[in-house]
């Protein structure tokens, strides 16, 4: 597991009158709790279905940064491969959560840069370390900085090497010529597919028209977009077929983190054999349990398995 590090900060609090300063909610906090975010939840997602795997990226060295290495200590997550960076701020999406359920506002403090040459090169020589023991590669790209095409050059072809299911989950429009011919398959949501196929989608076959696109040009095995309420739309090579997967959300309090669940679930699920038909529509269930929680969050065995007995493929 390789992309941007974060840290989800919830403010808990109530609110019971309006600001006379602005139209807007007074929050009397009560506490506040972190997360494990970006890449790192996805991990948290694998090792919540009893998963194992490791975790590659870089943090501040600051505040935050500690806080980010000592959410990952529970899980016994090897750190080497969280690198320090003296000069860089850790991402951070703080929220700001009223009565429990309702979202007042949500900001972020972070930096959009790249790596250093010295963290690009410690990467590197973890990721050859790790690349003997494992059997998928997942890519998470919030354009924060640390999936840079001059890695992925380095990164792709030896994953390839070892024979590694690759998945990418959010790929951008700087990165995605990179992932040609080198990458198992890519996860986008409906935004990310539009801008890195050139196609403005509007219904169904936008989405269909998009998806071609991008499978003929990367010449992956498969691409699965998310399509949020309108669920899944996954397309393989191979069979040269489409399959539209409804969503599985029953209630939906927060979408946060659903994406980092659906390459979680999807990649565990290709690792252990199941065909990309499969694997999609298990992790269209685990994201309409993760939606139905707030926050970002996880889904476990149990759940998962009840969702899938409850409403069979």
């Amino acid at each position: 597991m390789i992309g941007d590090l974060m840290i989800d900060e919830y403010i808990y609090g109530s609110a019971e009158r309006i600001s006379p300063e602005a139209p807007v909610p007074v929050v009397k906090v009560d506490y506040k709790r972190y997360r494990l975010g970006g890449a790192a939840n996805v991990l948290n997602n694998i090792y919540a279905l009893n998963g194992k795997g490791f975790l590659c990226g870089v943090v501040g060295n600051d505040e935050m940064g500690i806080e980010f290495t000592n959410e990952t200590k529970p899980l016994g997550i090897d750190s080497r491969g969280i690198i320090i960076e003296r000069d860089r701020k850790t991402t951070v999406k703080t929220r700001i959560i009223a009565n429990q359920r309702q979202q007042v506002v949500r900001y972020d403090q972070e930096e959009r840069k790249g790596i250093t040459h010295s963290s690009k090169k410690k990467i590197l020589s973890y990721l050859k370390d790790k690349f003997n023991g494992v059997s998928a590669l997942i890519i998470s790209d919030y354009e924060k900085g640390t999936i840079s095409t001059a890695l992925l050059k380095e990164i792709l072809p030896l994953a390839k090497r070892k024979g590694l299911i690759t998945c990418v989950d959010h790929p951008k429009l700087n990165n995605h010529t990179s992932y040609k011919n080198r990458v198992t398959i890519i996860t986008p949501n409906k935004k990310e597919a539009a801008r890195v196929s050139g196609i403005e989608i509007e219904g169904r076959r936008g989405v269909v028209k998009a998806g071609k696109k991008l499978l003929k040009f990367l010449a992956c095995d498969a691409v699965l977009i998310t399509r949020g309420e309108e669920g899944m739309t996954l397309f393989e090579r191979r069979k040269d077929k489409v399959t539209h997967i409804p969503t599985k959300a029953k209630e939906v309090y927060d979408v946060t983190g659903a994406g980092d669940t659906v390459i979680a679930v999807l990649t565990m699920a290709l690792a252990v054999g199941a065909s990309y038909e499969e694997a999609a529509r298990i992790s269209n269930h685990a994201a309409g349990i993760a939606v139905s929680k707030l926050g970002t969050a996880t889904v476990t065995s149990k759940e998962l398995i009840n969702s899938i007995t409850a409403d069979p493929f």
